[in-house]
């Protein structure tokens, strides 16, 4: 059975584009969100998309399915919020583990069907660990700098369980995401080789972090090269940037961390940047002729969108992925 690692020595492997992007266009309701399950729930649920996953899997299935048809080799699950941390806001807490599981499931038996119908492209999921909605490194509180809101025992804690949960839901790599402080995701990373070492298995590791503006730096203050140094010490399949910028934005980094890492690199950019309602402008045509001067300067392994991307963007972005050859690296990871 291939997997992901010998995929990634032969071709570009294409990502999928944004999940949220994709469910906004259902117009889900409170009552949709609901479902017949937490018909009474007390607490509002309308925009709690990982609780989708369990009330409205059919749309989620579908989501999976259209990137796949558009050409994505890898979907990511939908559960960039599932943590205990994140599900707090809507105290479904103990509904962690199984908005995970069912989420991992879901993505796996869409994977599986196309790689059944073609086995000679192999889809995979990739588990979605996204940073909370805390920052480790900062306190957001400006009169008190020394205070923070969550320790690193609490994201040890919230992020291992959605590891194990992932995994017990067949993902094939774990992507710790839309970084923009570097001690949530070690923490992530910690979760991960404590899960890794006490299940006795191996599993690929996508890192990605979130430049956050002109400055090069991510949110709690690193630059693309100190980033990298932080994450370095673990073996990861892949590492690369995502969110915040589009594809021109995001290139000068991305040319930096290409140069500086032996691991494969990957990079998911917004559909341009957000306009005054917040939304993304850019076509998948603009979209994939700034991807394509990725692919010329070969700088990525793993290409995707995130953002306002659809999977007419990840349709444009994979036909593109298809002339190049993927980036060298210079020690097989």
């Amino acid at each position: 059975m291939s997997t992901i690692t010998d995929a990634l020595q032969n071709r570009i492997l294409v990502l999928d584009g944004a999940m949220g992007t994709m469910l906004q266009r259902y117009n889900f309701s409170e009552e949709d969100f609901r479902g017949e399950r937490f018909k009474t729930y007390p607490t509002s649920l309308k925009g709690n998309n990982d609780l989708l996953s369990l009330t409205q899997p059919k749309a989620i299935a579908e989501v999976h399915r259209k990137y796949f048809e558009a050409g994505a080799d890898i979907v990511e699950t939908n559960t960039f919020s599932g943590t205990t941390i994140g599900m707090a806001d809507y105290n479904m807490e103990e509904l962690v583990y199984e908005l995970n599981y069912e989420s991992a499931k879901i993505a796996k038996q869409v994977a599986n069907e196309f790689t059944r119908a073609n086995p000679e492209q192999p889809r995979f999921v990739a588990g979605s660990i996204g940073p909370t909605n805390r920052t480790a490194s900062l306190s957001p509180d400006v009169n008190r700098p020394e205070y923070r809101a969550v320790t690193f025992e609490d994201l040890r804690v919230a992020y291992k369980q959605q590891v194990e949960a992932l995994l017990d839901g067949g993902v094939d790599v774990l992507l710790v995401e839309t970084i923009f402080d570097t001690l949530n995701a070690k923490a992530a990373l910690f979760a991960i080789d404590q899960v890794k070492e006490e299940r006795n298995l191996d599993v690929p590791i996508m890192v990605s972090g979130t430049i956050t503006d002109a400055s090069g730096r991510t949110l709690s203050g690193q630059t693309v090269e100190a980033f990298l140094t932080s994450i370095s010490h673990i073996p990861l399949l892949s590492v690369g940037f995502n969110c915040a910028l589009g594809a021109d934005q995001l290139q000068p980094y991305l040319q930096r961390l290409s140069h500086e890492t032996e691991f494969y690199t990957s990079a998911h950019p917004n559909a341009g940047l957000p306009n005054a309602f917040g939304e993304y402008d850019q076509t998948p045509e603009q979209m994939q002729t700034l991807i394509e001067n990725y692919l010329k300067d070969g700088l990525v392994n793993i290409i995707g969108g995130c953002c306002g991307t659809t999977p007419e963007h990840i349709k444009k972005i994979a036909e593109a992925a298809k002339k190049y050859k993927p980036r060298k690296i210079a020690v097989a990871v």
